[in-house]
């Protein structure tokens, strides 16, 4: 794989430097995302089994 710098990446005009950064931020939000995406996945598992918690277990759990 080939590697670019920055002095590389500011050669390219406006719109191409755009559409790079617009790549890139695809790219760091899904490795972001990756484990909220993983709980809300085993949550609705959860809640398709009916293990979720009362209004009352939640607060219990929370001590307040």
């Amino acid at each position: 794989m080939a590697s670019i710098s920055l002095d590389d990446f500011e050669k390219l005009d406006i719109a191409d430097r755009k559409k790079v950064e617009h790549f890139v931020q695809l790219l760091l939000r899904q490795e972001k995302y990756k484990s909220l995406k993983k709980e809300l996945e085993e949550r609705r598992d959860e809640v398709s089994k009916g293990e979720t918690l009362s209004h009352d277990e939640f607060w219990n759990e929370m001590n307040v």
